[in-house]
């Protein structure tokens, strides 16, 4: 895990700390460590990424735990910590291989995570982006054919 941090506003502002512990969670996740997602995220905490929106610790942990079950040893690689102020941006790389289609090829979505945090430094909104169609969709069989033909005829 590499950090770049902005400097804190002032000298009581823990955000990169915060983020650093965050980061430290989500490289370390597992379908064992989603009970402590307290630990993250403030009990009404918002996620929001390309196919979900949810709210609570026990919506948060369904979208994770659902991850787990359609993916072979899903893990996060955070690259980049970013923040100050009660926000900041994570970048990073969740690396895996898809279940169903299982050919032994790890595959790799990039994307930044937003994360706003309360006094307490825990996750009160949560926001993913990423790019579903070129870093999901044009990989899996059949539809990704499909996927990569409409985006040549989209430059083209």
């Amino acid at each position: 895990m590499s950090q770049a941090t902005a400097p804190a506003a002032s000298g009581t502002d823990a955000t990169p700390a915060h983020l650093q512990r965050i980061a430290a969670w989500f490289e370390a996740m597992t379908p064992e460590t989603l009970t402590d997602i307290g630990q993250c995220y403030a009990a009404q905490a918002r996620f929001k990424d390309p196919f979900s929106e949810v709210l609570g610790h026990d919506a948060i942990r369904r979208v994770y735990a659902h991850m787990f079950e359609t993916l072979v040893q899903p893990r996060f690689s955070v690259n980049q910590i970013m923040g100050q102020n009660g926000q900041g941006f994570l970048v990073w790389e969740m690396h895996f291989q898809f279940e169903r289609f299982h050919r032994g090829e790890e595959q790799c979505i990039r994307g930044v995570s937003h994360l706003k945090l309360n006094a307490e430094g825990l996750i009160v909104n949560h926001r993913d982006y990423w790019d579903a169609a070129e870093e999901l969709y044009e990989k899996l069989p059949g539809l990704g054919v499909l996927m990569r033909w409409l985006k040549r005829r989209a430059t083209t």
